[in-house]
């Protein structure tokens, strides 16, 4: 399957799954099962967000982008993941790989600043209660999500462009299952130096940088709800930020060590590529949906109006 020195590569070979038919199959019934319960549980909230008024509120607004992030997210990697557990060849194209890099380094990007401005909503709410309708008005809400998908769509572009730069001679065995840039790089047989410098970039100034503002905003809300008195309004507000310290500790620590982590092809890459792609977007509304009582009452309402629709 692998290509001489001497020719132009048109296609790449994704080995990151085992030979194994029975493996096979089993890995195929799990992915497409994650996959589909990725897809319910994120369109449900999308949908419960966007029908019920309860929810109308700065953070739901936010929660509703993510939630439709994390079924986009998965829907770049698994469809091509199960395809190959089919196929005898496990081949992607040279443009279908370059866009699978693109859309994965612009969905990253895209999370890591929403879960940022989540951060900073609850910043305000927590510390600014009094402020905090102004401060986080319609014009303002909407300007922090749109740079977010800017600044992800911008990412994505910078870094899969100068990746096209570059001269894949062969071999053309990527040891993933998906088209990833670490071990996309691996394969190139031109210098490199420009793809590492800008993914060195961008995880430096963006990936440190909204942990920076995350860990910020957690600190400050931590210390102010130390300062209240009701245990109540103390409760609420862990219940409410641990929901989303939970999925930032999960996002950034497997996407950050993937991408600082030399390609090697090692298992542990492998777990890693699986818990940011696959794992992470599946979570996300489970974690909101059953750790958060205002959503679990709007699918309620929700569920309770079908109920009484003539059939």
């Amino acid at each position: 399957m692998e290509v001489s020195n001497m020719t132009t590569v048109t296609v790449f070979v994704l080995l990151g799954q085992s030979n194994h038919p029975q493996v096979q199959a089993l890995l195929f019934v799990l992915f497409l099962a994650i996959y589909l319960l990725t897809l319910l549980g994120n369109l449900l909230m999308v949908l419960v967000i966007s029908t019920d008024s309860h929810l109308h509120t700065p953070m739901y607004f936010f929660l509703r982008h993510l939630s439709f992030l994390d079924a986009f997210y998965a829907s770049i990697i698994v469809p091509k993941l199960l395809e190959n557990l089919l196929s005898k060849e496990k081949t992607i194209s040279f443009l279908e790989c370059f866009t699978q890099i693109s859309l994965v380094i612009f969905a990253g990007a895209t999370e890591a600043c929403l879960l940022s401005v989540m951060a900073y909503d609850r910043f305000q709410a927590v510390c600014h209660p009094l402020l905090y309708v102004v401060v986080m008005n319609r014009r303002v809400c909407a300007g922090l999500v749109g740079s977010s998908w800017a600044i992800g769509i911008g990412t994505g572009l910078i870094n899969t462009l100068l990746l096209a730069q570059q001269h894949f001679c062969g071999p053309n065995v990527i040891r993933s299952f998906a088209c990833e840039l670490p071990p996309v790089l691996l394969l190139t047989c031109s210098n490199p130096c420009a793809s590492i410098a800008s993914i060195l970039t961008t995880m430096s100034v963006l990936g440190l940088g909204t942990l920076v503002l995350l860990l910020g905003s957690y600190s400050c809300i931590i210390t102010t709800a130390l300062r209240i008195n009701s245990a109540t309004g103390r409760n609420k507000i862990f219940s409410t930020c641990s929901s989303q310290f939970l999925m930032v500790t999960i996002f950034y620590t497997s996407g950050v060590l993937r991408y600082m982590i030399p390609a090697s092809g090692s298992a542990l890459e492998q777990v890693l590529s699986v818990q940011y792609s696959v794992i992470t977007p599946l979570l996300n509304p489970l974690i909101y949906s059953l750790k958060n009582q205002e959503v679990k009452v709007a699918l309620r309402r929700m569920l309770a109006r079908k109920s009484r629709l003539p059939l």
